[in-house]
C-alpha cells in the first residue's frame, strides 16, 4: 500500500492585505462562521451575537452575547488558526489516515533556529500569511500556524506563520515544539479541545518540552480516532497522562491560594483559577503561560500588597513575583526569610493584613515573619491549634479574604475572624469556586 503523506510549508509573508471589517467581525469569521446578514435587524436574532455567545461558551466565559473585557482579552491571545466551531475544509465526519505509518515532507524551513529541525518521536515544523490556501496568516502575533486534517489535496499539510518568532530552548517568541505538536494533532485528525489544560485547546501557552507529557484529553481524543496502542505491554503499568482538574471535585485539594492586585488564585498542579471581584467566574490557566520559569504543584503562596509581590514556594526555593516578572535573584532559599535551614518546605503562608506579618505553615506549626524587619519573629514555631482553636490537622492552604482568615485542610476549609481569630465556620474545600 503506498504510505499517506503530508506536506509542511515554511514560506516567506512579505505583506500584510487589510480587510474593512472589525477584529471581533474578523475574529468570528474566521473561527466561528460568522456570515454576512444584513437584512438581519432584530438584537437578539443577531447572527454577530449568536456567534459571539457561541465563542464565550467554547472558553468558559459569562455567556452574554456582549463585547466585554474578558472576552476582548480572549481575541487578542495568539492561537492557532484553524476553527473552533466550524465547516472547516476537511473536518466533518471524523477523518483519520487509513494507513498508522504516516510518512513527511519539509519543504523549507524557518530561519529562526540555526539548527535544522530534527524530527523524532517529538515532531516539530513550520509556515507563513498568503501562502497558497484558503486561510492566509495575519502577520505577528494572532493566528500562529494551521493544519488540514486527513484528506486528499491539503489532507495533512501543515503550515507556520513565518512572520512569528519561532524558538526553541527558551520561553521567548512561540516554542516551536509545543506549537507543532498541536498542529500535528489537526494533522491527525484532532479537532480544538474546550478543556484549558489540552495540547489542543486554541491559545497558545508556553509549555517545557523537556517535560511535556500528552494530557488525558489529547490521549483520548487520539485513542478514539486510532484506538490504543496494540504494542503496548499490558502487564505494565503506565502512568497516567495528567488531567485537567475539575474545580467542582469533591476531592479536590488545593495546593496554594494567593491574592494578586485583587484577584485571588487558586493553584492546583500545573494551573491556577484566577478568580476577579467584578466576576463570578473563575478563569483557568496554565502556570507556565503566566511564569514559565515556575515549577508546577507549587507547596504555598502568598502577597506582599505593600511590596506589590507575590511569592510561591516549592521544596527549599522561594520565587519573587513582579506581575509577569520574576524578581531578579530570584529564587532564593527558604533560609533567605529567616527559616530554618533543616526545613525542606513549608505547607501554606498567608500575609496577615492586621498585623501586617507573614504567617508561614509547616503542616501543624507555624512561623511569623515581620516583613518590615525582614527576619522571624522570636518565640516559634508555635503550634497552629493554639492560636486557631478548632485546628488540629496540618494546614495545607492559608489565606486572607472579605475580613476572614481561611485556613485549608485537605478538603475542608476553616474560616477565621481577622482580628479575635475565632472559627466562623467550616467549609467545602471548594467553596470559593463557584461549586
Amino acid at each position: 500500500m503506498m504510505p499517506y503523506g503530508a506536506t509542511i510549508f515554511f514560506c516567506l509573508a512579505l505583506a500584510v492585505h487589510c480587510i474593512p471589517l472589525s477584529r471581533n467581525d474578523t475574529y468570528l469569521k474566521m473561527f466561528y462562521e460568522l456570515k454576512d446578514n444584513p437584512d438581519d435587524r432584530i438584537w437578539r436574532f443577531n447572527p454577530f451575537t449568536l456567534k459571539l455567545k457561541e465563542m464565550q461558551q467554547f472558553f468558559r466565559l459569562k455567556v452574554t452575547g456582549v463585547l466585554d473585557d474578558k472576552t476582548l482579552e480572549v481575541m487578542k491571545k495568539p492561537r492557532c488558526g484553524v476553527p473552533d466551531m466550524a465547516e472547516y475544509s476537511t473536518f466533518p465526519g471524523n477523518p483519520k489516515w487509513p494507513n498508522n505509518n504516516v510518512t513527511y515532507r519539509i519543504k523549507n524551513y524557518t530561519p529562526d533556529l540555526s539548527v535544522l529541525l530534527r524530527f523524532t518521536l517529538r515532531q516539530r515544523a513550520f509556515v507563513p500569511l498568503d501562502h497558497g490556501d484558503p486561510y492566509p496568516f495575519d502577520g505577528p502575533d494572532g493566528t500562529l500556524a494551521h493544519a488540514f486534517s486527513p484528506s486528499s489535496g491539503f489532507g495533512g499539510d501543515t503550515h507556520f506563520d513565518e512572520d512569528e518568532t519561532f524558538t526553541s530552548h527558551t520561553t521567548a517568541g512561540y516554542n516551536l515544539f509545543i506549537v507543532a505538536a498541536h498542529e500535528f494533532g489537526h494533522a491527525l485528525g484532532l479537532s480544538h479541545s474546550t478543556d484549558p489544560g489540552a495540547l489542543m485547546y486554541p491559545m497558545y501557552s508556553y509549555r517545557d518540552p523537556s517535560t511535556f507529557t500528552l494530557p488525558y484529553d489529547d490521549v483520548k481524543g487520539i485513542q478514539f480516532i486510532y484506538g490504543s496502542n496494540p504494542n503496548v505491554n499490558q502487564g505494565v503499568t503506565d502512568v497516567p497522562p495528567p488531567q485537567t482538574p475539575d474545580p467542582c471535585d469533591p476531592k479536590l485539594v488545593l495546593d496554594a491560594v494567593a491574592s494578586l492586585r485583587g484577584e485571588v488564585m487558586f493553584f492546583k498542579d500545573k494551573f491556577f483559577w484566577r478568580s476577579v471581584p467584578q466576576s463570578n467566574q473563575q478563569e483557568l490557566h496554565l502556570i507556565a503561560s503566566f511564569w514559565p520559569e515556575v515549577p508546577n504543584n507549587i507547596d504555598a503562596a502568598y502577597e506582599n500588597p505593600s511590596l506589590d509581590r507575590v511569592f510561591l514556594f516549592k521544596g527549599n526555593q522561594v520565587w519573587a513575583l513582579s506581575g509577569y516578572d520574576i524578581v531578579p535573584g530570584y529564587p532564593k532559599n527558604l533560609t533567605s526569610m529567616g527559616l530554618p535551614a533543616r526545613l525542606q518546605k513549608i505547607t501554606a503562608a498567608v500575609y496577615d493584613k492586621a498585623s501586617r506579618k507573614t504567617l508561614f505553615f509547616v503542616n501543624k506549626h507555624y512561623f511569623s515573619y515581620d516583613e518590615s524587619k525582614g527576619k522571624m519573629d522570636k518565640g516559634y514555631p508555635k503550634l497552629v491549634k493554639n492560636t486557631f482553636p478548632g485546628m488540629t490537622e496540618r494546614v495545607t492552604a492559608a489565606f486572607q479574604l472579605h475580613g476572614f482568615t481561611y485556613l485549608s485542610s485537605g478538603r475542608r476549609l476553616y474560616e477565621y475572624s481577622y482580628q479575635s481569630q475565632r472559627l466562623h465556620r467550616q467549609l467545602p474545600g471548594t467553596h470559593f469556586l463557584n461549586c
